[in-house]
């Protein structure tokens, strides 16, 4: 009898398991076949993923309202640069046409 090696697999192909497992357009047994892992080890998988699934979208919600917070200082810093330049443009051109 021949020892199995242990597979370290990546974090996407765990995904991609689990994603599979969640359509349930297959069985275990035909996951288990296609993907060459355990059903068990996929079963957990999938558990994983259920468990996880509201904190990827709170992580989300999260960093997008920093995200849109801190593109809010940076257009309001802009509409400030423009309204300054717009201001000394304004003076310059009103500046000598008011002289003549």
């Amino acid at each position: 009898m021949s020892k199995q090696t242990r597979h370290n697999h990546s974090s996407t192909f765990k995904a991609r398991v689990a994603l599979a497992a969640l359509k349930g357009d297959r069985t275990m047994a035909e996951l288990s076949a296609h993907f060459g892992v355990h059903s068990k080890q996929i079963q957990q998988w999938k558990q994983q993923m259920q468990t996880a699934a509201p904190d990827v979208f709170e992580t989300i919600k999260t960093r997008t309202a920093k995200d849109q917070g801190s593109d809010v200082k940076v257009l309001h810093a802009k509409i400030g640069e423009l309204t300054m330049e717009r201001d000394f443009l304004v003076e310059k051109l009103q500046g000598p046409a008011a002289n003549n």
